[in-house]
């Protein structure tokens, strides 16, 4: 398959529009949240130029499936605490959507057309626009349409040792 390579250039870009975007929404997490595996490294930036705490959060659709519940991380965002989680790429939906069917199902008298988009906004790098996910991110480093260019993205932390 045809690959795109995201140099790290790209992402530190990307990171910098996100953060840019957060600057003008006068929004600022309380801490961020890294999905495995390619929204550890964009988390780690983004946590480190604001200077707050980067937890992870496992869900690996693609990778065997395994995925975890973090009734800690819901209970924060419904009782107010400002969270960013941050992916690589948009590229289906499915890790959004599994995130938030996840969330629904652990508290699922909260008011989650509040919380998500007020205190709980998301962030990654390359957004698909022909994603099919249920709900777009708050913040986007660049937008791409794979359904005018299928190519595959590679980002400088996958198969770096080329």
């Amino acid at each position: 398959m045809e690959k795109i390579a995201v140099s790290w250039h790209d992402v530190e870009g990307q990171c910098h529009s996100i953060i840019r975007d957060m600057h003008i929404d006068v929004w600022r997490p309380d801490y961020v949240i890294g999905i495995t595996r390619g929204g550890l490294v964009p988390a780690n930036l983004i946590s480190q130029y604001l200077a707050c705490p980067m937890r992870t959060l496992h869900v690996s659709l693609r990778d065997g499936g395994e995925c975890e519940s973090r009734p800690d991380m819901v209970e924060d965002a419904v009782t107010g605490r400002r969270i960013l989680i941050v992916d690589d790429i948009n590229d289906s939906g499915a890790t959004i959507d599994w995130i938030r069917r996840d969330w629904q199902l652990l508290e699922p008298d909260a008011v989650w057309d509040t919380i998500w988009h007020q205190n709980l906004r998301l962030a990654v790098l390359i957004q698909n626009e022909g994603s099919e996910c249920s709900m777009s991110p708050d913040y986007i480093g660049q937008r791409i349409d794979k359904r005018l260019d299928p190519r595959w993205i590679s980002f400088p932390w996958e198969k770096w040792w080329y």
